[in-house]
């Protein structure tokens, strides 16, 4: 015969929860949604980036073997071996540059312009024809402001070499009735042209003119008689 145990009066039974009162609801964990298309689209989106950097870092590793001036070479002075080194550059496809393999073929080649050590060479600096040709002789021309055109002498340019009466030649003609004659003129080539002196401007000129003509045109240039022009140009 089985017995029934009944709680004592004020004691109440435990629940589920174990003492203190009622048990908790259990949480309810939602499972969020994988986005297939999203990852993929993240997937992707790493994947280029890596890809755009691998390919800039190869871009700008790529070098190229060319020339560069190892020392001062002015202009007109054919180009030595001693005068050309290679070096190895990260280029810009718009920059022109001479390849080191090309080295034996600017040997010989004269300076179209000053050319200065540590500069890369290319390939407008240099010309296979000579300032001064066969017969003729280069006399430096020192030059004020005022026996100067404003407009820059360059290299290769044709002038005239005017020969200006001084005072005393004038003033002679002037009391002899003489009609002063047109002013002689010597075509020349510039071959290269000296930086202003600081105190007083007066610049040398470097010019080519027929052997026959340099020791003349040198006596006129001792007395400072003497203006530079700038003569027609070919193509002009």
């Amino acid at each position: 015969m089985s017995t029934t145990t009944m709680p004592a009066p004020g004691r109440s039974v435990p629940g589920p929860g174990g003492p203190g009162g009622p048990a908790a609801a259990p949480r309810v964990v939602r499972q969020r949604r994988r986005r297939p298309g999203l990852i993929a689209l993240s997937v992707a989106l790493i994947a280029a980036g890596g890809l755009s950097g691998a390919l800039l870092f190869t871009a700008s590793g790529q070098r190229t073997a060319v020339l560069v001036v190892a020392r001062d070479v002015p202009v007109g002075a054919a180009l030595a071996e001693a005068d050309l080194a290679p070096a190895s550059l990260a280029l810009d496809p718009a920059v022109k540059a001479v390849p080191a393999a090309k080295k034996s073929g600017m040997v010989g080649q004269r300076a179209a312009v000053a050319l200065k050590a540590g500069a890369l060479l290319s390939p407008g600096q240099v010309t296979s024809v000579s300032l001064v040709k066969a017969g003729e002789q280069v006399v430096g021309v020192a030059l004020k402001p005022s026996q100067l055109p404003a407009s820059r002498i360059a290299p290769g340019q044709k002038v005239l070499i005017v020969s200006t009466p001084d005072a005393s030649q004038a003033a002679a003609a002037g009391k002899a009735g003489e009609t002063p004659g047109a002013p002689k003129t010597l075509p020349a080539t510039v071959v290269a042209v000296g930086a202003p002196a600081p105190a007083t401007g007066v610049v040398v000129v470097d010019v080519a003119v027929p052997a026959t003509d340099g020791p003349a045109l040198a006596a006129r240039v001792a007395t400072g008689a003497v203006a530079l022009i700038l003569a027609p140009q070919d193509g002009s």
